[in-house]
C-alpha cells in the first residue's frame, strides 16, 4: 500500500469529493418536469400503445394472419386465430395482444412482413384491471384510428416500417478505377 493510497483511506478523499459534488449541485434549481402541468411531447418513433394498420384503400386491416408476429415475441403477449374463409384464404378472426406482458421490443412490428402493427406514440393510458390491458382486434383497430389516422400513419410507414424495396435493390457495378484498385 503506498502513502497515497493510505492518506486516501483514512481521510476519506473519495467520500469528501462526494459530499462536495453533492452539496455544489444542492442549491440549484431541480431539472425534474412537473408531469400533469407540464408534458414532453413523444419523439418521432416512439414506442407506446399497440394499433393494427387499416389499409388506406379498402379501410380494412393489413393483417393477413401469418402469425410471424406472435412467433418474434419474447414475452408471448400476441394471440392470433385465424379461419378460412369463403375464397381458402386466411380470415383473422381475433388478434389479441396482452399489454402487460409486452416488453415494448417492437419485434413484432419488425417481424410483420405486411407493416399490419405498429407501436403508436400515445404512452398516457393506465387502467384498474387486467382485463382493460387485454386488447382485441377492435381495440387494436380504434387505436389506429384514434392515433396513427391520416398523414400521421402514412409519415411512420414511411419512416419507421422496414425493410423496403430499396433495401434490397442491386448495388451499382463498380467503376473500372475502382476494380483496379482491389
Amino acid at each position: 500500500m503506498t502513502v497515497n493510497e493510505l492518506i486516501k483511506k483514512v481521510f476519506f478523499i473519495e467520500i469528501l469529493q462526494g459530499l462536495a459534488l453533492t452539496l455544489k449541485h444542492l442549491f440549484k434549481p431541480a431539472v425534474t418536469i412537473q408531469y400533469p402541468a407540464e408534458r414532453k411531447e413523444p419523439f418521432a418513433g416512439s414506442r407506446g400503445l399497440h394499433a393494427l394498420v387499416r389499409d388506406s384503400g379498402t379501410g380494412r386491416e393489413k393483417c393477413v394472419g401469418c402469425g410471424l408476429c406472435a412467433a418474434m415475441c419474447p414475452s408471448q403477449c400476441i394471440h392470433i386465430y385465424t379461419s378460412e374463409g369463403d375464397d381458402h384464404k386466411k380470415v383473422v378472426d381475433r388478434y389479441e395482444i396482452e399489454v402487460l406482458r409486452c416488453v415494448y421490443c417492437a419485434f413484432c412490428v419488425e417481424a410483420c412482413p405486411y407493416g399490419a402493427i405498429v407501436l403508436t406514440d400515445h404512452f398516457e393510458y393506465s387502467g384498474y384491471s387486467r382485463e382493460e390491458f387485454y386488447y382485441t382486434k377492435e381495440r387494436l383497430l380504434e387505436n389506429w384510428d384514434k392515433y396513427m389516422a391520416g398523414n400521421k400513419g402514412k409519415e411512420y410507414l414511411e419512416r419507421f416500417w422496414r425493410p423496403r424495396a430499396v433495401d434490397f435493390a442491386t448495388p451499382a457495378p463498380a467503376k473500372k478505377e475502382e476494380r483496379a484498385k482491389q
